[in-house]
């Protein structure tokens, strides 16, 4: 990976220069997580979810948003957090996902939003190596720096499986 130096010091990947940009970040219990601010819809309070049958349990149900239905994930779940109670900062953060078929609308339970974000090319790293293990992190597109805090860029659209987001297509269907 290639790096240069700054004007004011830091250094620069190829892969700080690509992410850069502006990121909505949201809490998961103690960590902080962002997603590209295009790939962000709405944000809405949290709703009555319908729950599908015979889903895998990080899919919560669906709900209705103005007339359409918009699958619900449970990103504490699918990251193997456990699930907790819903507060009134809980939130649905509604997104745009790319799918084989097209795009997929669905929205993601978060513990909170924390805030929009500007995220420079130095403030970025990749994401952390945990070797061979079974650990699958690709859809950590790398690790941003703000403060003294740590933050998650994800990629929504990695976050889930293919069958998990077909699963998810056709519980919307």
């Amino acid at each position: 990976m290639e790096l240069e130096k700054q004007e004011s010091g830091e250094r620069v990947s190829d892969l700080g220069r690509a992410l850069c940009g502006k990121y909505m970040t949201f809490k998961l219990a103690r960590e902080e997580y962002a997603l590209e601010i295009l790939k962000v819809r709405e944000i809405i309070g949290l709703m009555e979810i319908t729950h599908v049958p015979r889903t895998e349990e990080f899919m919560r149900g669906v709900i209705n948003l103005r007339g359409r239905v918009i699958p619900v994930i449970d990103l504490r779940l699918k990251f193997g957090m456990e699930r907790v109670a819903a507060t009134d900062q809980t939130v649905i953060i509604v997104v745009q996902v790319a799918t084989g078929t097209g795009e997929l609308t669905m929205g993601i339970l978060v513990d909170e939003v924390v805030e929009v974000l500007d995220i420079q090319a130095g403030q970025i790293e990749p994401p952390p190596d945990f070797g061979q293990s079974a650990i699958s992190t690709e859809f950590i597109l790398g690790v941003g720096k703000a403060d003294k805090r740590v933050i998650f860029l994800l990629d929504i659209g990695r976050v889930l499986t293919n069958e998990e987001l077909g699963q998810v297509e056709r519980a919307s269907a």
